[in-house]
């Protein structure tokens, strides 16, 4: 059996496995995936029996390769199956484990097979999509008033639009991706989360319509000055991938928040906004906008 790596070709393929999958944790999109997948390790993946096998693998670092939880279109799996198929498939960790499929299992099933770690840096952010639209209550009343700071300044004069993001739109989103991360050192080495980011965004916006992925976009006095890309996770939880604007602007980018709450996730009852990457300036944002809960995710790996 050999896995094969992961293109936007692909899409198609996986998007049916996971349509019914029940993890809240942002990984689990195929979307996400694949927008993911060029960057420190590379996503492949195998169906065996009509069950989906997605793998991380690294040639630089091939203590890191790992499997994600299989995805199965109808079950879940028992430790006893995952320890199964990782000696099938000679991995012997997995990764982005859930702590909602964990806290299902009797912890005594789990620790018979594997030594658990929790991954705290993948540990992802998620918001009552109705406290993101509407901001009630004291706990958001800084994000309100910079709301109506950039109002005053920018809407009561005409001077803002918001757009959907269509192919039309990728070139603009771009060229904007590139000046906000020279402000933001993407591509140095130490900040190489950014750099892993960028690569993501610029998968995700040059292929936007075939994965399906939704975006909007802030104009102001015509350019491009912001934009919010997001993605269906599972029935009850859509994942905001990617929030950009120009943080010189005062209240553009609770604005921005705002709005994609608004006009993208609406009908969803969640909104995962994914880790933090260990960045204590994202955290801190993640962390004002009042998460309803915290989904961890951990590392299981073989027992001898």
């Amino acid at each position: 059996m050999k896995f094969r790596p992961i293109s936007v070709a692909d899409y198609s393929i996986l998007k049916p496995f996971f349509v019914a999958q029940p993890y809240n944790l942002s990984v689990y999109s195929p979307a996400s995936i694949i927008a993911w997948s060029n960057c420190i390790l590379r996503a492949h993946y195998i169906i065996v029996d009509d069950v989906l096998f997605i793998s991380g693998e690294a040639k630089q670092k091939p203590e890191d390769s790992h499997l994600i939880l299989p995805i199965s279109k109808n079950r879940l799996f028992s430790p006893e199956e995952l320890y199964g198929f990782a000696r099938e498939l000679n991995f012997n960790q997995y990764w982005y484990v859930p702590g909602d499929y964990l806290d299902a299992l009797r912890q005594h099933d789990l620790e018979k097979s594997f030594i658990i770690k929790e991954q705290m840096e993948f540990e992802d952010y998620v918001y009552l999509t109705e406290d993101l639209i509407h901001l009630k209550g004291n706990r958001y009343s800084k994000k309100r008033n910079l709301i109506h700071q950039f109002t005053r300044r920018y809407l009561r004069d005409n001077r803002v639009v918001v757009e959907r993001i269509t192919e039309e739109e990728v070139d603009e989103c771009l060229q904007f991706l590139e000046i906000w991360c020279k402000q933001h050192a993407c591509d140095v080495d130490q900040e190489i989360s950014l750099a892993c980011e960028k690569k993501a965004v610029i998968e995700t916006l040059k292929h936007i319509g075939q994965l399906e992925s939704k975006g909007i976009l802030i104009r102001i006095d015509g350019a491009v000055s912001a934009f919010g890309i997001g993605s269906s996770l599972n029935e009850s939880t859509a994942t905001l991938n990617f929030e950009k604007a120009h943080s010189n602007i005062k209240g553009l980018y609770q604005y921005l928040d705002n709005e994609c709450a608004k006009g993208l996730f609406s009908g969803y009852r969640y909104i995962n906004k994914e880790s933090d990457m260990n960045l204590p300036n994202l955290a801190e944002s993640k962390q004002s906008y009042n998460p309803i809960m915290r989904v961890k995710s951990f590392a299981l790996s073989l027992k001898d």
